[in-house]
């Protein structure tokens, strides 16, 4: 088990701000946020690199905060891979067992073991300048696991490779994961979090701001942030009125299935997929409609999102052909509207 108590760090423009989180032993964790945010600084500090200016470190019940960097059983996989241009791919694996010192033969059988695993028996002799960015991810890993760490530490390992050799790496990430490993694993991407991690941790602004596992996190976010960083776009304050009712941003008023809690207060959030562009107001099960114009037509990967200020700004996820059927242009007066059902409370 990993676990960080309140560890802080600060410079003149920026701080990490008691960020505690706990990793279960085996468990794949991923630190979701946007550049800039701390993710990478959290590694360092873990790793040894950083030292922070309060908090601990907890390894398997030991306080590792002060110990070497050699000494701490932790493995880290930079974003450049750091290999040395140098070496071959076999001096590379083998640098840190040559290292500490381990036996020749020894080196010999954790080496080809490795590289077996990684899928790169055939490159051992090759130079790093020969290399794909995925063959160079593999070597990375193959020589931070040579010393048996007991939690691996990646560092936005996939953001420089293509979409054929992320899925690669990917299913490399959950075999290792799968034989027990501990993995600690910083992205910006939501889509990579979603494929791997077991819990996530939610860091914005140099603080974690929500932990889970990923239906708690991304089901139940409980900020606009998170929202956003989710893919949900229509999140919003709300006050609730009556069993049925919630007032949205001291705007706009908006029906529920029944609220269940004693909370007065909190969000709400429905999906942009949920609602539905119409030139008319539609007679029909959709409870909540409003009318509104448009502001911005967005292509995006899963079709176009129609943004409409509606009183509150609300998001619609719908198709080009759509689009085209319905004339939509920006400034164009149109109706959204989305079912009862739809609508998801958060208490505070």
């Amino acid at each position: 088990m990993l676990k960080l108590e309140n560890i802080s760090l600060n410079f003149d423009e920026f701080s990490l701000k008691k960020i505690s989180f706990t990793v279960v032993g085996g468990e794949y964790f991923v630190i979701l946020g946007k550049s800039g945010a701390g993710k990478s600084l959290i590694l360092e500090i873990v790793a040894g690199l950083v030292k922070p200016d309060k908090g601990k470190i907890i390894l398997s019940g030991k306080d590792i905060t002060n110990v070497a960097i050699q000494k701490r059983q932790v493995g880290i996989v930079f974003q450049d891979y750091a290999i040395f241009p140098h070496l071959s791919v076999k001096e590379n694996i083998c640098y840190p067992l040559k290292a500490n010192k381990i036996p020749k033969h020894k080196r010999e059988i954790i080496v080809m073991d490795l590289a077996k695993k990684m899928g790169i028996s055939k490159l051992l002799h090759r130079k790093p300048s020969t290399l794909s960015g995925g063959e160079l991810q593999r070597v990375a890993l193959a020589r931070t696991l040579t010393l048996n760490p007991k939690c691996l530490l990646l560092d936005e390992p996939l953001s420089s490779l293509d979409v054929q050799l992320r899925n690669e790496m990917r299913d490399v990430l959950r075999k290792l994961n799968k034989e027990g490993l501990t993995i600690i694993h910083v992205t910006h991407d939501y889509q990579e979090a979603v494929a791997l991690a077991q819990k996530v941790g939610i860091i914005h602004n140099g603080s974690i701001i929500q932990t889970g596992t990923l239906k708690e996190v991304f089901h139940t976010p409980k900020s606009k942030f998170v929202a956003n960083l989710t893919g949900i776009r229509n999140f919003y304050k709300a006050d609730i009125v009556s069993n049925k009712k919630i007032f949205l941003e001291n705007k706009v008023e908006i029906s529920t299935l029944p609220i269940i809690g004693s909370s007065k207060e909190g969000f709400v959030f429905f999906r942009s997929e949920d609602v539905v562009i119409s030139c008319d107001k539609i007679d029909s099960s959709l409870t909540n409609s409003f009318p509104g114009t448009i502001l911005n037509i967005i292509p995006t990967i899963s079709g176009i999102e129609i943004v409409v200020d509606a009183g509150i700004i609300i998001s619609s996820y719908i198709t080009e052909q759509s689009v085209k059927k319905l004339n939509l242009t920006e400034g164009k007066k149109v109706w959204v509207s989305f079912k009862a059902v739809a609508v998801r409370f958060i208490g505070r």
